[in-house]
């Protein structure tokens, strides 16, 4: 090999590599496309129909918005499973006349059909916490981490609240507005599909993105 296709060898590597990296640090817009393209909505238990109420829908501005009228629903990104990445997302709730328990979350780490789940609680001045139902030595178990949650700082329905949830070496860190509330730690599973929850209560989210580290 001569030198000069030796050097235009070694500058290629060199490019491939740099890029790879630069992918890395970049954010990946996963807000579905037109007539919600590129997301599936499955029941949950997946194992019973979807409500004939469509209740999922996404405008101009990629704002996507859950009626709430619908039923239990995982409403799933089919880009393929992640692992070791960030998942950004901006919610709120539409605000009732009369005192709610709003519900809804955010999903990481999550099966194709959701039987196996991590959410991200949502809330109206609560919420911010971790849970769900994952392999435990091989079992899967329902485990809840609110009462391991340092803060809650969920703002009130009508506000936009901001989610960053890290999940890497079998942990996922929530860092609700800001300000870090629970990590779940110990976690078997190593990659999954994101998603978004329906559970009667109109929300919307925004700036739907993820980062690969």
């Amino acid at each position: 090999m001569s030198k000069t296709m030796g050097s235009m060898l070694l500058f290629a590597i060199i490019l491939v590599l740099f890029q790879c990296s630069e992918q890395k640090d970049e954010w990946i817009d996963v807000a579905p496309g037109p007539n919600l393209e590129g997301w599936t909505v499955i029941n949950i238990p997946p194992d019973q129909p979807l409500s004939d109420v469509k209740q999922w829908s996404v405008d101009s501005n990629k704002v996507v918005r859950c009626s709430g009228k619908g039923g239990h629903e995982y409403f799933r990104y089919d880009g393929g499973k992640f692992s070791n990445f960030v998942f950004y997302v901006e919610w709120r709730f539409e605000p009732l006349d009369e005192p709610a328990n709003y519900n809804s979350g955010v999903y990481v780490l999550n099966n194709a059909d959701g039987t196996i789940w991590h959410q991200a609680q949502t809330g109206d001045a609560s919420g911010g916490y971790l849970f769900g139902k994952t392999p435990v030595n091989g079992e899967i178990v329902r485990l809840n981490l609110r009462d391991q949650m340092e803060s809650s700082s969920v703002k009130s329905a009508g506000e936009w609240n901001t989610f960053d949830i890290t999940c890497s070496d079998g942990k996922i860190a929530l860092v609700v507005n800001g300000v870090p509330t629970v990590t779940w730690a110990d976690l078997e599973v190593e990659s999954g599909y994101i998603g978004l929850e329906a559970e009667g209560y109109a929300i919307e989210f925004r700036n739907l993105k993820v980062k690969k580290l």
